[in-house]
């Protein structure tokens, strides 16, 4: 496995004073699917943000593939985020327009001028939105509103849309928090299926331990912006569990779909 992203001693301030993450070090490679967990403040969604540069660091280095994302802009950062798709606990789907249209949105990023502004595709684009609609088992509602669907369809959407991308790294923030248990579990088996047939880095931030624990390859525990656990879920010990969370593994909730009590 070869390593695809790299943090360097990344740290970030916030200009209410909040330091969100200390001299934050770690590689990720190609296929990992890696957790990253901790209670809300520790700088989970921080890191994630700063992959695409949704927020931009305070001091340190990202690079993905050699490239420095810290120091990318315009043209440049647009080519970027090509290999980084992201998929939002809130979906961010344009709930006008129709499950294969969302889909195909994740082609923009590779169409220029008119056709991307009009929303104009090639035959094979709108043949590969439809495979993947059928490989997610929501392809009957490829013609329907975004806004029919349930949450857990719509995060399928959500997916779909990442993979249309053809990313080199996924980034999941929060992907299962606003579903059922069900529907949790569903997502989670579709984001490690389908990552790992194409061999797509997943990075994904919870609040169950328990899912992180059953998906990962890998676990990140983060507490108050530095990393506190680095290593596989067999390693993740009570005294771990207790660094991260400041709190003993029985005072965490525990069962698919329920959130870590903070």
């Amino acid at each position: 496995m070869s390593s695809i992203l790299k943090f360097n001693n990344v740290t970030k301030y916030y200009s209410n004073g909040i330091h969100a993450l200390k001299n934050v070090n770690f590689e990720v490679n190609e296929g990992e699917f890696i957790s990253i967990i901790g209670p809300s403040g520790s700088g989970k969604s921080t890191i994630l943000r700063s992959i695409n540069k949704l927020i931009t660091i305070t001091d340190g280095e990202i690079t993905l593939e050699g490239v420095c994302v810290n120091k990318q802009k315009g043209k440049n950062l647009r080519r970027l985020r090509r290999n980084i798709g992201m998929i939002f606990q809130n979906y961010n789907l344009v709930y006008s327009l129709s499950v294969f249209q969302n889909v195909l949105h994740g082609c923009l990023g590779y169409i220029k001028g008119l056709k991307g502004i009009f929303g104009i595709y090639s035959e094979s684009e709108k043949k590969k939105a439809l495979g993947l609609l059928e490989e997610l088992g929501i392809s009957q509602y490829a013609y329907n509103k975004a806004s029919d669907l349930s949450g857990g369809q719509k995060q399928r959407v959500g997916i779909a849309r990442a993979i249309m991308q053809n990313p080199k790294v996924l980034l999941c923030d929060e992907p299962i928090a606003s579903l059922d248990p069900s529907s949790a579990k569903t997502i989670m088996d579709l984001l490690k299926g389908m990552s790992q047939k194409r061999n797509i880095a997943c990075i994904v931030n919870l609040h169950q331990l328990d899912v992180a624990l059953k998906y990962s390859t890998r676990i990140i525990g983060l507490s108050k912006g530095e990393i506190v656990f680095d290593g596989i879920p067999e390693e993740l010990t009570d005294e771990a569990i207790e660094k991260i969370y400041n709190t003993s593994r029985e005072n965490l909730m525990i069962g698919v779909g329920a959130n870590v009590k903070e």
